[in-house]
């Protein structure tokens, strides 16, 4: 079997492609492998909402829980990590290859006020899940003008 890269139909996104890829071969960095470059990528993620907290769920596959940081600053949310894939066999040559690897960041404005104290997170099976819990409205004093 063989497998080849094909090109859009519509000429204008092939020829943005076509620079793309001129712009991003090796020889531009000339002094640094190909294997060794590390291109940095961006996990797709979820907001959702339900009454009571917002949810974030960020997908990384291939990452481990120590690589993976989850920070929040007012009402930034933050996860950044790190995924590897290591190769098995020494011999192999890449025909193809799409999975991305590398540092990345995603930082998310909340659309409202958050509990910091009780945020918690959870990785499992490539999605790492945040549960943002709002924070509790509180109620409004009726103050009487003299």
């Amino acid at each position: 079997m063989k497998l080849m890269k094909t090109r859009p139909t519509n000429p204008m996104l092939g020829g943005v492609d076509r620079l793309m890829d001129q712009f991003f071969q090796v020889p531009f960095f000339p002094d640094v492998p190909a294997r060794q470059l590390e291109f940095d990528w961006e996990p797709l993620l979820d907001l959702s909402e339900t009454d009571a907290q917002y949810i974030v769920r960020l997908e990384a596959p291939g990452a481990h829980r120590e690589n993976l940081d989850v920070s929040l600053d007012g009402e930034f949310l933050t996860v950044t990590g790190r995924r590897e894939f290591r190769k098995e066999d020494k011999g192999e040559n890449f025909l193809w290859q799409e999975r991305k690897e590398g540092r990345f960041s995603r930082t998310l404005r909340l659309p409202g006020g958050v509990d910091a104290e009780n945020v918690k997170a959870q990785y499992q099976e490539g999605i790492l899940t945040v549960m943002l819990p709002k924070l509790v409205a509180k109620a409004s004093n009726r103050i009487t003008i003299s």
